[in-house]
């Protein structure tokens, strides 16, 4: 079984997450406060979390292989 060294903990998957946590709460906010714009102002960041954790990744900031 081959060892992780640097299994999530990479700059591009903490700042993914770290927007994916603030998305969750934007969307989560926008549902309790019942304004559809925010909840989906949510959603977007999450495809911006995917984007941007994807983009670090690809520039080097990812897990080497």
């Amino acid at each position: 079984m081959s060892e992780h060294y640097d299994h999530g903990n990479t700059v591009a998957a903490w700042v993914a997450v770290v927007i994916g946590i603030v998305a969750f709460f934007v969307g989560t906010i926008g549902v309790v406060i019942a304004k559809p714009a925010i909840f989906w102002v949510g959603i977007g960041l999450l495809a911006v979390s995917a984007l941007v954790g994807k983009v670090l990744a690809l520039m080097g900031f990812g897990a080497q292989k």
